[in-house]
């Protein structure tokens, strides 16, 4: 890209499709052989469909590979498109965690934010927001993205792990090598501690393209049991909303948790 068009890209605002909707980290191939480019798009977007992302590290809080129990913070360069590219040498699960800066939005009307807060099952917001006597249009909200992806690099051998994100989504089995026939087991964490009966969005994609969308809710310890089936790509998807401080000009912070892997057929 020149480098005058990448200044200019610097200073624009994230893209309107970002206000609203899932972040995640989409690779070339969720199995790869050690030695071979590993290649993944950052990507905006809705329904399990969106637009690859460039690589500002402006926009970045972190940006990490972790395997075997190492962790390396990976640079890329500005303004690429795929936003990852390297090549690992050994075998194993790899769990790429990417963390963006908070970003603001403006609401211009009520209408907007009620069909997010109802997408993504937030229950009666409208009154907690009155209450705080918070007007109906005019107001911000400001959101952070916390990404992971599931990467088996040859035999993909491993597990998750908890990386100290705000919120994040933990995988109890791998896609890979363990059996799914009942599921994969996800717990979803807050600040380290299990988040209850909060709603995981899942977006299944299958090997035609077509995707499949439902929703469930974690229990009494954070955790749910993720249908699955051999040949689909997924993506699990969890938000919490919150108040913003009050010396703040936002009203709302959300967090969006995200995780995507594959489950190869058997």
């Amino acid at each position: 890209m020149p480098r005058l068009l990448l200044l200019i890209a610097l200073c624009l605002p994230l893209p309107r499709l970002a206000l609203g909707h899932e972040f995640w980290i989409e690779p070339e191939k969720y199995q790869v052989e050690t030695g071979t480019p590993l290649i993944a798009d950052l990507v905006i977007g809705q329904g399990f469909e969106g637009s690859p992302q460039m690589f500002f590290d402006t926009r970045i809080d972190r940006f990490e590979l972790h395997k075997s129990g190492k962790v390396a913070p990976y640079v890329g360069r500005m303004g690429d498109i795929p936003a990852l590219e390297t090549t690992l040498e050994d075998p194993g699960l790899l769990v790429i965690v990417h963390q963006t800066q908070p970003s603001t939005l403006k609401y211009h009307e009520w209408p907007k934010f009620q069909a997010f807060v109802d997408e993504k099952g937030f229950g009666d917001v409208l009154s907690r927001h009155l209450a705080r006597g918070l007007p109906k249009d005019g107001f911000y909200e400001s959101y952070t993205r916390y990404a992971k992806a599931l990467i088996a690099v040859g035999d993909g051998s491993g597990a998750d792990l908890v990386t100290g994100m705000e919120v994040e989504l933990i995988a109890g089995a791998n896609p890979y090598t363990d059996d799914l026939s009942k599921g994969l087991p996800v717990q979803l964490l807050y600040q380290d501690e299990p988040l209850t009966q909060t709603q995981i969005t899942i977006f299944e994609r299958a090997p035609t393209g077509g995707v499949h969308i439902k929703t469930l809710h974690t229990d009494d310890m954070g955790q749910a049991q993720i249908p699955t089936r051999p040949g689909h790509t997924y993506l699990l998807d969890a938000v919490v909303l919150r108040p913003a401080p009050d010396d703040s000009k936002v009203v709302w912070d959300t967090h969006w948790a995200a995780l995507t892997f594959f489950v190869p057929d058997r």
